[in-house]
This record gives C-alpha cells, sequence and structure tokens, in this order.
C-alpha cells in the first residue's frame, strides 16, 4: 500500500514538473464539471455514527488530463519569435533553431552556429556540419535526416566565440524543451560547451570526459548522454588519434541504442 502510494507521488511530481518545462501553470477544468464533482460530493455524503472510521480511498496514479494542449517544435519556436533575451540578436543574421526528426532516437547539441548556419539558419551546415554529417552517415550508418540537430544557443557569437554564461542562460530553457518534447533515446553532445551544459558542470574538460556514458534528467525520465569532440575540433586536430576516439564514442551510442 505505501509503495502504490509512494509511487503515485512519484509519477504526480514527474507529470507536473513536465507541466511546468512545458510552460502550462493552469490545468484547465470545466467550470459545469467542477461544480457538478462539488455538488455530487456534498449530496453522497453520509452522517456517520460516532467512533466511525472513514473508508480509506484507492491510490490511484494521477491520470493526465486530456484536454492539455501538448507542444510541438514548432510551438518551441514560436514562443522564441524574433528572440531579444540577450546580446547576440545584435549581430544575427538568422535564429538557428534546430533540423532534423522531431521524434528522433538520437539527438546532437553543438555549441552555437557559425558564419554559414547564421546565413541559412539551419544548424551544422558549413564545414564541421560537413564533417558530422559524415559521422552520422558514414560513421553510424544513420541518416541525416533521421536525427535531429541543435545547439545550446541559437544565435551566432561574434567570431565563432564560446557563448557566454548569460546566452546560454537565455536559450536553455528552449533546449530543454525541445529535448523534453523530441524524447531522443540518447543524445550526443559536440564538444565542451554543449557537455558542460547539459551537465550543469563548468569544470569539464572534453578529453577526459568524452566516451563515458553520463545521465541527462527530463521530467518524464533519464536520458542516456555521450560527450564528444565537436567536428570542427576533429578538423584542427584530424589525426589518427582523435579519429580512432571520436569512431570509438559513435560506436558506443549505435550498441546503446539496438540495446534501447
Amino acid at each position: 500500500m505505501n509503495n502504490d502510494i509512494s509511487e503515485a507521488i512519484e509519477g504526480l511530481k514527474r507529470y507536473l514538473g513536465y507541466l511546468k518545462i512545458m510552460g502550462i501553470n493552469e490545468i484547465p477544468v470545466e467550470q459545469q464539471s467542477v461544480v457538478s464533482s462539488q455538488w455530487s460530493m456534498v449530496s453522497d455524503q453520509k452522517i456517520l455514527p460516532p467512533n466511525s472510521r472513514l473508508p480509506t480511498p484507492n491510490s490511484q496514479p494521477p491520470t493526465p488530463n486530456p484536454q492539455l494542449p501538448t507542444l510541438s517544435l514548432e510551438d518551441i519556436r514560436n514562443e522564441i519569435g524574433d528572440c531579444k533575451r540577450c546580446k547576440l540578436w545584435h549581430t544575427r543574421k538568422n535564429i538557428v533553431f534546430g533540423s532534423g526528426n522531431p521524434k528522433a532516437e538520437l539527438v546532437f547539441v553543438g555549441e552555437g552556429p557559425g558564419e554559414d548556419e547564421d546565413i541559412q539558419g539551419l544548424p551544422f551546415v558549413g564545414r564541421a556540419g560537413q564533417k558530422l554529417t559524415e559521422i552520422i552517415e558514414k560513421g553510424m550508418g544513420l541518416k541525416r535526416k533521421d536525427v535531429y540537430i541543435c545547439n545550446i544557443v541559437k544565435c551566432r557569437p561574434p567570431e565563432n566565440r564560446e557563448p557566454e554564461p548569460d546566452e546560454v542562460a537565455a536559450c536553455k530553457p528552449f533546449l530543454e524543451k525541445q529535448i523534453t518534447v523530441i524524447k531522443p533515446k540518447v543524445i550526443v553532445t559536440l564538444g565542451r560547451p554543449a557537455t558542460a551544459t547539459l551537465l550543469n558542470s563548468k569544470k569539464i574538460t572534453i578529453s577526459r570526459i568524452r566516451g563515458v556514458w553520463h545521465e541527462y534528467s527530463i521530467s518524464t525520465g533519464i536520458i542516456k548522454l555521450m560527450p564528444t569532440y565537436h567536428p570542427a575540433y576533429l578538423l584542427r586536430n584530424y589525426t589518427p588519434e582523435v579519429r580512432r576516439q571520436v569512431y570509438e564514442d559513435v560506436k558506443k551510442v549505435m550498441e546503446e541504442l539496438k540495446k534501447l
């Protein structure tokens, strides 16, 4: 009995956490149903004799209200709008939201748009993007259109510098919503900034943390997370050792996807 109650409470907590991330602050209930319910509760009451015990209701897990709206990636993009939440809007040409399969089992999260991405409004379309496509299609045997690709910030930092903390903070809620809506089985973080953002840790050395499984929590469960090098780093350090490490990382990802 106690286990059932604990499970019900935990289920309710996860569900309310999901609603919070989705930006839902109120649960819609028809006024008529509220009145009917209240009247039913009053009319069905019975006067109990002294020292009688109230009946214990059966513990049931919370049932999601079918009237609740379900967010889509399009809804999140509309919420971002013509974003001016941080200083990056001053120099951007386009907001780079993300692209790929909205129901992807695998999500890649990078650092931020570069010059080509800023022009086209799509993630990973420059030289680093071509390398990522090569990793996905040749190294993993997947199609780029079957995965989802996005960044921790959606506007290009000037001179391709690393995103600053306030810029990441402005974009992070939308990234979290994207991941929650997609519900992938595995996330691959590309480079130190993306890995540090999703693991909420500033002290990360990608060469030490890559290739090791981590966990990313969303309201509906746990997602396996694999850090690896950013494709731009791979282009700058195209050595047999770095290539071997990236291959080992994506091989682990493919093995995990087959299990899940």
